[in-house]
């Protein structure tokens, strides 16, 4: 490759570079495609921001909003999040809430995500399911909780509709999720499902979950 195609493809890759850093809520709601979501620019609870509510009848795993023009595959990202369950959700709901990374064409991704109804509960053992990771469509939370019990969830202090820092770090086949800006993991998996490649980026919400997503940073290299 000559110099020239070097230079055009670095000036490329820092002008994506720069259009991911621009956080979310300063962005509008069309910066967004949504699956089985209802999207709105709405401000929550103080903050610019941007509503994913889940439709009632989406099956799980189904619903979320991808980011335009955002492609990842190792990195971090970051972003606020609060997530409650939705008007005439039923009492199993928890206001799944997340990020979703590595999207590919046939629908596939990877995820983490966190329920906030769970961070408080008198239960211990669920409150020791406040996080997750998954991978769509092959290794939902009932699998691994199967095969792997305990290994792909952690307790984390959550309150649902109360705004909340995550941030996820991925490298490969390594993933670390840090939430409240604290400097160590509250999950690390070293064993993400899909083979490393660039995909996409998306708002991801669970069944019967009203989202709400603010200062989004992606931070791809």
């Amino acid at each position: 490759m000559n110099m020239r195609a070097l230079s055009a493809k670095a000036v490329t890759r820092a002008s994506l570079s720069a259009l991911l850093a621009v956080p979310l809520a300063a962005q509008s709601a069309d910066r967004l495609t949504g699956k089985n979501v209802s999207i709105a620019q709405i401000t929550y609870k103080g903050r610019n921001a941007v509503q994913v509510i889940a439709a009632a009848d989406a099956p799980n795993a189904s619903s979320y909003a991808v980011v335009k023009d955002a492609m990842f595959r190792d990195g971090t990202i970051e972003v606020e999040v609060a997530g409650q369950p939705a008007a005439g959700a039923p009492g199993g709901a928890r206001g799944f809430i997340g990020i979703a990374f590595r999207l590919q064409a046939d629908g596939s991704y990877e995820y983490i995500y966190l329920r906030p109804t769970n961070g408080r509960a008198d239960d211990q053992v669920r409150r020791n399911h406040s996080t997750q990771y998954s991978s769509h469509p092959s290794f939902d939370f009932a699998r691994s909780r199967q095969e792997a019990p305990e290994k792909y969830e952690s307790y984390v202090d959550l309150e649902p509709g109360v705004w909340t820092k995550y941030k996820i770090e991925v490298e490969g086949r390594k993933a670390r999720l840090y939430v409240h800006g604290v400097e160590q993991p509250s999950l690390i998996v070293d064993d993400l499902k899909m083979e490393p490649r660039a995909g996409g980026v998306a708002l991801w919400v669970g069944p019967n979950t009203e989202g709400y997503f603010a200062n989004l940073k992606i931070a791809a290299r």
